[in-house]
């Protein structure tokens, strides 16, 4: 199918953007329905303040989130970078480390 530079209206900002030919075909590629509706300066505000993508934040210098928990093997106080889900184990590193390293050696044999 051949493309063509479109001009759309963001709706943030009511500017228009070109919505180009290779964006049309990357979207299309990628399988994506709808076409953007936001120009880029505003997509990326909009990515920023929502704290948008694991990479995007800790690349703009955002706090992670830690949480206090008792390791599940040898029972020492540690913290997390993330909320624990009730019923699953969380490990401190020491025992993390561990466990990772068994389990690429008997993935290895």
């Amino acid at each position: 199918m051949e493309y063509h530079d479109r001009v759309l209206k963001c709706a943030d900002c009511a500017a228009e953007f070109v919505f180009t030919s290779g964006e049309q075909s990357f979207y299309a590629d990628k399988g994506f329905k709808n076409e953007p509706k936001r120009c880029k300066p505003c997509k990326t505000m909009r990515a920023r303040d929502s704290g948008a993508g694991a990479n995007s934040a800790s690349s703009q210098g955002a706090l992670r989130t830690e949480t206090q928990a008792t390791c599940s093997q040898c029972g020492k106080s540690t913290t997390v970078p993330f909320r624990p889900t009730q019923g699953r184990p969380v490990y401190c590193r020491d025992c993390f480390q561990h466990r990772r390293g068994m389990a690429a050696s008997v993935g290895a044999g």
